[in-house]
């Protein structure tokens, strides 16, 4: 059962200016190192980053704060490059609780084109 959607666009262009204390207080060090492999695309690669956060907040219907901290979402990929949501922390506790205890599968999309970024993420509980 789909237990919480989200969505979110960010414009790029807002990462370029980020100095590297505020880089690494937001992205996990393999955000970073994913980021900066592409040199060219580095912050199209945050963008994607971050609306993946803030999709997965708004698919739980709360936000940063108290409970969650930026470090508990994060997007990691699999073998085949698929990007792949980690939850971790408050974000999972919080998790959890909408779920009501049981399983859950976090589907993640993300795509970028031109200045723009956007992630979706649906969340399904799993019996």
């Amino acid at each position: 059962m789909i237990i919480g959607i989200g969505i979110d666009l960010v414009e790029s262009g807002r990462f370029l200016d980020w100095s590297a204390f505020k880089k690494q207080r937001i992205f996990t060090k393999q955000e970073l190192e994913y980021a900066d492999n592409d040199g060219a695309n580095s912050e199209k690669h945050l963008a994607n980053f971050w609306a993946a956060r803030e999709a997965f907040l708004k698919a739980i219907g709360t936000g940063f704060g108290e409970d969650i901290t930026f470090s508990d979402i994060s997007v990691d990929h699999n073998d085949l490059g698929c990007p792949e949501l980690v939850v971790t922390g408050g974000a999972r506790t919080i998790l959890k609780e909408r779920a009501g205890g049981a399983d859950t599968r976090v589907h993640i999309s993300l795509t970028d084109q031109g200045d723009y970024s956007a992630a979706m993420v649906v969340i399904e509980t799993i019996a």
